[in-house]
């Protein structure tokens, strides 16, 4: 069975479980004294159904992220003759997706008007102070401070990446026998990383089940009578988005959006599950070159280094929810203030990418770029569990979209994929 329908299996009996689970806490606790009485707790089962989850998404696939965009960056550098022009390429697609993106949700929150169809939502309480983050210092943080330091459990990202760019260029000058030598450690080091990061995707599926279960059985469905509006404006906004990226594929690349879409199932129904781009990244990488046929350095520019600044589903939703809260408050944004969502999303986007809690430190820059109560963030959140596994899955898309514009109008000549295989046989 493909990894994609053993991760929608596991979605499906996680939520029949974590159902289960609720309704046994509420026929057996209907007093909060028979609930501290019982010895049976339904709901603590289901906190520790993330026991799982916890292991194989932020342990062992997040371990494996920074090792593989390191070697995957490096061998990139060292073997392929980037044309001239490409990192300046690069940035440009980058910042089209996030602008397009940004300017996607307002257009979408102001004709819809989320806010102003739904009934008064109560405030809950402000934000921690931790989390209201300059975007510049958080831009500063991901320079790393020593070689070592991003591959440490607080590391980030794009520290790797920019210690990777450094190590492969630095190669690149090496004598020819020793740049021989150096090309063959790393590439097989990258094989032994692929190996490893196939036997952890097979347990995907058990961390799907458990935090699935989990949420259902804590949380239920209660918060999107509440927000329904806005999370149906949130999913037109996303579905605008995708339509944008798989026009831009189909007009700039040799790749067709089915095809596309064929072969990065797995990376998508896994984004949507996990709701992490890290923890996803390396199973786009392997999409890209393996089941889509780009060539090395598209999926690497496009998936390893691109997906740490291109987070356009979270750019959107961001400017989504100041539209809603500013509708629930009854203050009318001026374009000044609008113009000013666009440039602290962009900002904030890229300075977030590699903190834990960006989406929230996102929303409160923006809140306070314009004025808005912190206090409506926390209702929002309620809903956030579901919109930040859709918002992943459209930055998965945006890597790929990135990757497959850089790979151009020319495909390159290689041996039929699994992907073309299934394409064939279909036709």
């Amino acid at each position: 069975m493909p990894l994609y329908l053993r991760i929608v299996v596991a979605c499906v009996v996680g939520v029949v479980v974590g159902i289960g689970l609720r309704e046994w806490d509420t026929a057996m606790h209907r007093t909060a004294e028979e609930a501290e009485r019982s010895y049976i707790q339904p709901l603590v089962w289901a906190e520790w159904l993330k026991v799982p989850s916890r292991l194989i998404v932020r342990h062992l696939l997040t371990a494996l992220a920074a090792p593989l965009v390191l070697i995957a960056v490096v061998q990139a550098l060292m073997q392929a003759q980037i044309p001239k022009g490409n990192g300046v390429k690069l940035l440009s697609l980058l910042l089209l997706n996030t602008t397009v993106a940004i300017l996607i949700g307002l257009a979408v929150a102001n004709v819809l008007q989320p806010g102003k169809r739904t009934a008064g939502i109560e405030q809950g309480e402000a934000p921690t102070a931790a989390l209201k983050t300059d975007p510049v210092q958080q831009i500063l943080d991901n320079v790393p401070r020593s070689l070592l330091g991003p591959f440490t459990d607080d590391g980030k990202i794009t520290s790797v990446i920019m210690i990777a760019v450094a190590i492969g260029i630095a190669m690149r000058r090496l004598a020819a026998g020793r740049f021989e030598l150096a090309s063959q450690i790393v590439e097989t080091a990258f094989d032994v990383l692929l190996t490893m990061l196939h036997w952890v995707i097979e347990l995907i599926p058990l961390a799907v089940f458990g935090i699935v279960a989990s949420i259902v059985a804590t949380q239920g469905f209660e918060p999107f009578k509440k927000l329904a509006m806005f999370v149906v404006s949130v999913m037109v906004g996303l579905a605008l988005h995708l339509t944008y990226y798989l026009t831009r594929i189909r007009l700039g690349s040799w790749c067709r959006p089915l095809y596309v879409l064929r072969g990065m199932r797995d990376a998508l129904v896994m984004a949507f599950s996990t709701a992490s781009s890290t923890a996803t990244m390396p199973v786009t990488y392997a999409c890209l070159r393996e089941k889509v046929g780009l060539r090395e350095q598209s999926a690497s520019l496009g998936a390893l280094i691109g997906a740490n600044f291109n987070n356009d589903g979270t750019a959107l939703y961001q400017a989504m929810a100041a539209i809603f809260v500013a509708q629930q408050m009854g203050h009318q944004l001026s374009g000044w203030d609008q113009l000013l969502i666009v440039l602290t999303a962009i900002a904030a986007s890229v300075g977030a990418a590699g903190i834990p809690e960006a989406g929230t430190v996102t929303m409160t820059l923006i809140f306070r770029a314009i004025g808005l109560d912190l206090t409506y963030i926390p209702v929002l959140l309620t809903v956030d569990w579901f919109l930040d596994r859709c918002r992943t899955a459209i930055n998965i898309m945006g890597d790929v979209n990135v990757s497959c514009l850089l790979d151009g109008y020319t495909r390159e000549a290689r041996a039929p994929t699994e992907q073309d295989r299934e394409l064939a046989e279909i036709a």
